[in-house]
């Protein structure tokens, strides 16, 4: 597709999905969605390489978590891997800090140099093992929200991400239809970690041809202070989930 074309497809399927998209946002997602693919012959990135299936999975999806970050909030994306949902909310909210985080540093060099190609000057990507960054006083409970999209179960992920949610943040868990098994097997460790409330919203992703594709938010309010002997090493965390 040319760049007119993607740029239109991009306005088009936002609006599809009852999601406002600009030109100049366009533009930018259009330049992500080049640099992806043409990255992605040689590092991988993604196995979508259709640039309409790009802006429905990929951009669409991504900007389906916005509504529940509040203004000028700082967050971090865990497992951001080709930087999902991060490009496309630095694209959508400039008011937004965000920090990209990932184990991989190919991954996350890529990042920060789309990022730089892309001119979004509020996403900065950090190389680390979540479950060490989060016990660091830097990045421990500092944040308003923090995002997780496609990266592992719910009651791992709770230990991983809470730990870096302030009080009264959130922890919002992007995952795909079937998150109501996930979310029952959390709640030891929500409770645990000192996550509140948790609730699921589902989504649609409405295509060109009119089909749906299911999604959920699991968002969970942080209510106290996780204790400091969490979140453990990731092999404890994934053998033997809280």
């Amino acid at each position: 597709m040319e760049e007119k074309e993607i740029i239109s497809e991009c306005i088009r399927i936002f609006e599809l999905n009852n999601i406002e998209c600009a030109e100049d946002q366009a533009r930018k997602l259009y330049a992500l969605t080049v640099r992806m693919l043409e990255v992605n012959k040689t590092m991988n990135l993604t196995a979508i390489k259709d640039e309409k299936a790009v802006i429905l999975k990929h951009y669409v999806d991504s900007v389906t978590v916005s509504p529940h970050i509040p203004q000028n909030s700082k967050i971090i994306d865990i497992g951001c891997g080709a930087g999902f949902p991060s490009f496309p909310l630095a694209i959508f909210r400039s008011d937004l800090q965000i920090t990209s985080l990932d184990g991989t540093a190919k991954r996350i060099a890529y990042v920060n140099e789309t990022a730089k190609h892309l001119g979004l000057t509020n996403l900065n990507a950090i190389s680390a093992r979540a479950e060490e960054l989060a016990l660091t006083k830097e990045y421990r409970e500092q944040f308003d929200a923090v995002t997780a999209r496609a990266v592992a179960a719910l009651p791992i992920l709770c230990e991983l991400c809470l730990p870096y949610v302030r009080q009264n943040g959130s922890f919002i868990a992007m995952k795909s239809k079937q998150a109501d098994d996930e979310l029952l097997a959390s709640r030891k460790c929500i409770e645990i970690c000192g996550g509140g409330e948790a609730r699921k919203i589902t989504l649609n992703l409405t295509s060109d041809n009119g089909e749906n594709e299911e999604r959920s938010l699991i968002i969970i309010k942080k209510i106290s202070e996780t204790p400091k002997n969490y979140p453990r090493h990731y092999s404890k965390i994934s053998k033997k989930p809280l």
